[in-house]
């Protein structure tokens, strides 16, 4: 079984984030999201808001 892990602050989740969660999944059998804070950043989306986006956007996603 291999995984991906792909960790960033997706604040806000874009098309390019899209783009690379789905390129990886059809490399990968397993691919891992973190949804991390930036401390460096003022948030637009709390990182609970953030976790339902990807969610959302990804749920067709194999």
């Amino acid at each position: 079984m291999t995984r991906a892990i792909y960790p960033g602050s997706f604040d806000p989740a874009t098309y390019g984030h899209l783009d690379i969660i789905k390129r990886a999944a059809a490399l990968f059998d397993e691919v891992v999201v973190g949804v991390l804070n930036n401390s460096a950043k003022s948030p637009l989306f709390s990182v609970e808001e953030r976790v339902n986006i990807l969610e959302n956007i990804t749920k067709d996603v194999p």
